[in-house]
């Protein structure tokens, strides 16, 4: 048998070293197999992306230019909206999108984007490996690409469906270039909750544009395509802070970054803005696009009545400017969360510019997102009694119509009005009285009933008709439905459209109507629509406006105020020492430069406003809860008082304040009057005041009669007839009508007594009582004229109403004089009288005094 030789390999190892024939065709074979088998997918999915069509969003690669971009008056950026799209989005060219979030974007979600097709098979099998050795998801494997893909065209997550995907992802590459498919995922994926586009999310989150984004919030965005709902910081920060940590990380690992670059972005926090953020006036938008803000506020309607749709404008520039509408959204949320354990849940503020009416800032509600609070509503548009914030037109019409002055003495007293629902009896916020006030003093107070017993004085027709000449058109019911109570704000207003009659005040009583929108460019040829929405086509009647609308606004410029009379009210609004009996000082009122304002709160503590004005701006504020819920006692000085300053302080920053114009000395004079009675004073007024008067009411002043100078026995404190020099003193004393009589005797004010001093000789008059004064009247202080009343037949004790008269001093016995009998009263000169079914006549006489007027009254 032949040795083998240890050097020569066997048959064995020289087939396998030299493989014959057969073999090599075997291996060929195989080879074959293989790559049949590896290249045919790609093949299939090759032949499935040339029968995919490019979606029509790719193919129009521009179509976002049919958005409607919105300005400022800056031109700063506000938000961009698609037509018929509710997510926040804005378009951002990939070249003004910086270079961190195009880096950050890469390491976190396809760090290879620049060399694959669209597809990466590396990735798919590390997914695939680490699915089979972990069995479960630890790493995606799709790309931007495909992500694009998805978005754009949402499959099912079944093996189809990512077939399909692929396929659409092949077919994007092969039409777009990696800068253009760059571009379409960072405006088209969601990085948030309703935020598409990573522009909208970084104005959202960070209230900046992208390119001015740090690293580390660069980081943070381009982790959240990944779960939009997982990373919303807005529900905490710390699931997003690790993943930035770990995107951060990817981008130091792919050389994206440097290692002090990395270091310094993991150190920095992720600072969200302000709650208030996002993309600026959402409720603004709204309206202007809505057309709710009335003819000429915003972009001009197609037709009589029409609203301005969307997709008419390719840019809106609004009035609005951008850092001050900041500052208030988050002066507003504040507001609102410091008042939260008071059961306040909104607010709304509004600023306009008086020169134009051009509105500065909006805020609608304290947050739109805010579902508990229906932040969706716009307060700024909502329909809420104003309160007391109407008392400044009714005084006004009263100086214009009834020849009132800053120095009328007003009754403030127990009074009741007659109402087709029964007496009406207003009470002051104080729960109290305070006698005869001049009109200065009653409307910088706010005192209620002198307001009322102005407004009675009026008639309700007259009032309503002046505040719907200054724009307050929802006032829209009869007069006689308000009745006197419109003077406190019992009917409903907008918040816009009384922050423009204050805006009209500010104007010495010029009409203007607001605007939101300065200027927009149409989509379509200019011929088809205006250019800008300038004050002249704003004005224009007809083609643009609601012909009823027509007939209730006025002209812009028209006069609606007296001039004179306007500039007085001012002056009172303005006036810090005024409100000083109501509102004490350091109130919300008190700024350091001159403001005129108004404060005003509903009946049940349900709104409270705000509202007044520097000679450049108008700031408006409610605070309340859109359900119409109670607050807990806030009042308008407490609530939208403390906001009304602060955004008051905001629009200084923006429209330096300055003094208001001195009065016009051609119109207006400065005179001296008695303080109490607000008449030309004499030797007996102890305190004096300078009040404003119009040029033709000052020479017409008559002397004081409130304040007189009587002779007192001081033996007794009784009235001196003819007793000798050394037993009498002179006393000034002060002397009332029969309206304010009762009230004097109650607050203890310094009355001249009834009664002569027995010790001296008689006085002159009637036996033993003094005069009354001259033109003294008595007066029914109750019922009221037209007063009803109705029998309760269920109730078998007797009913009555107590009939009482004013009486002034000096009388010391009156007649009331029901349906022709007398029945003589002494004080407090009220006499209790049981109801007789009918109608009813009564007056009050007295010796020594003018008969009252006769009333008449009925019982049912």
């Amino acid at each position: 048998m032949r040795a083998r030789s240890p050097e020569g390999p066997g048959r064995a190892g020289r087939w396998l070293a030299r493989p014959g024939p057969r073999a090599r065709r075997i291996l060929r074979r195989a080879a074959q197999i293989a790559v049949a088998l590896a290249v045919a997918p790609w093949l299939l999915l090759a032949a499935l992306a040339a029968l995919t069509p490019l979606p029509p969003e790719l193919g129009a690669p521009e179509d976002h230019a049919v958005s409607t971009v919105l300005l400022d008056r800056h031109g700063t950026v506000l938000r961009e909206l698609r037509a018929g799209d509710g997510a926040r989005a804005r378009w951002l060219p990939l070249s003004e999108a910086g270079d961190r979030i195009q880096r950050a974007l890469l390491a976190a979600e396809d760090k290879r984007f620049a060399r694959h097709p669209g597809v990466d098979p590396i990735a798919i099998a590390r997914a695939v490996g680490q699915l089979a050795a972990e069995r479960r998801v630890v790493s995606g494997g799709s790309t931007i690409t495909q992500q694009l893909a998805r978005t754009l065209v949402p499959r099912p997550r079944t093996a189809r469906g990512k077939l399909g995907e692929a396929a659409l992802a092949l077919r994007i590459e092969a039409s777009l270039s990696k800068r253009e498919i760059l571009e379409q995922y960072l405006n088209r994926v969601a990085f948030g909750p309703g935020l598409r586009g990573v522009e909208a999310a970084s104005r959202f989150y960070f209230d900046k544009p992208t390119r001015d984004l740090s690293l580390a919030e660069a980081a943070a965005l381009a982790s959240m395509p990944r779960g939009p709902a997982l990373y919303d910081p807005r529900r905490g920060t710390g699931p997003l802070e690790r993943r930035r940590n770990r995107v951060l990380d990817r981008m130091l690992a792919a050389g994206l970054a440097g290692e002090a670059e990395v270091a310094r972005a993991r150190a920095e926090p992720i600072a969200l803005a302000p709650k208030g953020g996002g993309l600026g006036a959402p409720h603004l938008v709204r309206a202007v696009l809505g057309g709710a803000l009335g003819p000429g506020a915003g972009l001009p309607a197609e037709g009589p009545g029409a609203a301005p749709p969307r997709g008419r404008a390719t840019s809106i520039t609004l009035t609005i400017d951008r850092g001050l509408q900041r500052e208030i959204e988050v002066l507003a949320h504040q507001t609102v969360r410091g008042l939260s354990d008071r059961d306040v849940g909104a607010a709304a503020v509004v600023v306009i510019e008086n020169a134009t009416g051009e509105i500065l800032a909006y805020v609608g509600s304290h947050d739109i997102d805010d579902a508990a609070g229906l932040g969706h509503n716009d307060g700024v548009l909502a329909l809420r009694q104003p309160g007391s914030a109407l008392k400044p037109f009714v005084y006004e019409l009263a100086m214009e119509q009834l020849g009132f002055t800053a120095a009328t003495v007003l009754p403030d007293v127990e009074l009741s009005f007659p109402t087709a629902d029964g007496n009406y009896a207003p009470r002051n916020y104080d729960g109290r009285f305070h006698g005869p006030v001049r009109l200065r003093d009653a409307l910088a107070n706010s005192y209620n009933v002198p307001a009322v017993w102005a407004a009675a004085a009026l008639g309700p027709e007259r009032v309503i008709a002046r505040l719907r000449e200054l724009g307050l058109r929802s006032l829209d019911r009869e007069p006689s439905r308000y009745g006197v109570a419109i003077a406190l704000g019992d009917g409903e207003v907008r918040l816009v459209d009384l922050a423009n009659a204050y805006a009209t005040l500010a104007r010495g009583g010029l009409y203007l109507p607001v605007r939101a929108v300065r200027s927009f460019a149409p989509s379509s040829p200019p011929s088809a629509s205006p250019q800008a929405a300038s004050p002249a086509s704003s004005a224009r009647r007809g083609r643009d406006e609601p012909a009823e609308l027509s007939a209730v606004l006025p002209e812009p410029g028209a006069r609606v105020l007296d001039a004179a009379r306007a500039r007085v009210i001012v002056d009172i609004l303005a006036d810090d020492r005024a409100r000083l009996a109501s509102f004490g000082e350091g109130n919300a009122l008190d700024l350091p430069f001159p403001v005129a304002a108004k404060t005003g709160t509903s009946k049940g503590f349900r709104d409270n406003i705000a509202v007044g004005f520097t000679p450049d701006v108008t700031v408006a504020v409610w605070v309340g809860n859109f359900d119409g819920s109670p607050m807990g006692g806030v009042s308008g000085i407490t609530g939208a008082g403390p906001l009304f300053r602060d955004a008051m302080l905001a629009a200084a920053r923006v429209r330096p304040p300055r003094p208001f114009d001195p009065p016009d000395p051609e119109q207006l004079a400065e005179v001296e009057v008695c303080a109490l009675s607000g008449m030309r004073p004499t030797a007996a007024c102890p305190h004096r005041r300078h009040e404003l008067l119009p040029r033709g009411d000052a020479p017409a002043l008559s002397p004081c009669d409130m304040h007189e100078t009587v002779r007192i026995d001081r033996r007794n404190g009784l009235r001196a007839g003819a007793c000798p020099d050394a037993t009498v003193e002179e006393r000034v004393v002060e002397r009332y009508d029969a309206e304010l009589t009762a009230w004097a005797r109650a607050a203890g004010r310094p009355l001249a007594p009834d009664a002569a001093s027995p010790l001296c000789g008689a006085l002159p008059g009637p036996p033993g009582a003094p005069p009354a004064g001259a033109g003294a009247r008595v007066r029914v202080a109750y019922p009221p004229d037209g007063a009803r009343f109705v029998l309760d037949p269920s109730i078998n004790s007797l009913q009555a109403i107590r009939l009482r008269a004013d009486v002034p001093p000096g009388v010391p016995r009156v007649r009331f004089v029901l349906d022709g009998r007398p029945i003589e009263v002494g004080p407090p000169f009220a006499l209790d009288w049981p109801l007789v079914a009918g109608a009813h006549r009564l007056r009050v006489d007295a010796d020594g005094a003018a008969a009252s007027e006769e009333i008449a009254f009925s019982v049912e």
